[in-house]
């Protein structure tokens, strides 16, 4: 086994409390969703788009959006339905690129299917905003070296690496996950943090995507 090498700055492991808070806001029909969208804080993006990846993480990946479902099974458009389903969220880094993403989409079915204006959902199956409200905890976890980082990975909870790899790259805004960052500034394996960067997690579900990181992780150390 090579020797390994210390970090220039240890990796924290932190974790977040996730809770939904209503902002009072419904859409009934797909105007009033756009426009909706268009205006509501990127949290309620935020939620809608990942609230599927928190709640069903040992289900198979690649769930859909709140929004394509309530496209699709309360309005009956099953084209527009698709194609928010295919938005790919991996390539957002930025909650304001995806929010644009959205509404260009639903914007442009309107304006090719006038009549989808409307489609009113019935009295009770309106689309309800959400947003999300975050705590961030550190946790008593440290890594010093990749060895430390697998054997953390182990144990830590999915929340920690939900929030170290979807959370902090894309509501933070960060071009990369934590784990990738740290690996290429800290440790300075570039080929090791673009192989975790250049993966798809979307595809994963979480406890998937652990064993994936770790195996990765041991087979760098194994050399």
């Amino acid at each position: 086994m090579p020797e390994l090498i210390k970090a220039k700055e240890p990796f924290t492991f932190r974790t977040r409390l996730h809770l939904s808070e209503l902002t009072g806001l419904r859409a009934t029909t797909l105007g009033q969703l756009l426009d909706i969208i268009r205006s509501v804080p990127g949290s309620c993006i935020y939620h809608h788009t990942h609230r599927f990846l928190q709640q069903h993480q040992y289900l198979s990946p690649e769930p859909p959006n709140d929004f394509a479902y309530w496209v699709t099974d309360i309005l009956g458009e099953d084209e527009l339905g698709e194609m928010l389903v295919s938005i790919d969220t991996m390539q957002y880094s930025a909650i304001r690129d995806l929010r644009e993403k959205i509404a260009s989409t639903i914007e442009n079915y309107l304006k090719d299917n006038p009549l989808a204006k409307l489609k009113f959902a019935r009295s009770g199956e309106e689309f309800h905003f959400i947003k999300s409200v975050s705590f961030v905890l550190s946790t008593n976890y440290i890594a010093h070296d990749l060895n430390e980082f697998a054997q953390i990975l182990k144990k830590v909870t999915i929340d920690s690496i939900y929030f170290h790899i979807f959370e902090a790259r894309l509501r933070l805004e960060k071009q990369t996950n934590d784990f990738s960052y740290w690996i290429e500034n800290s440790l300075g394996d570039k080929e090791l943090a673009g192989k975790i960067s250049g993966f798809d997690p979307y595809t994963h579900a979480l406890e998937d995507l652990r064993n994936k990181l770790v195996r990765m992780i041991e087979r760098k150390i194994a050399g």
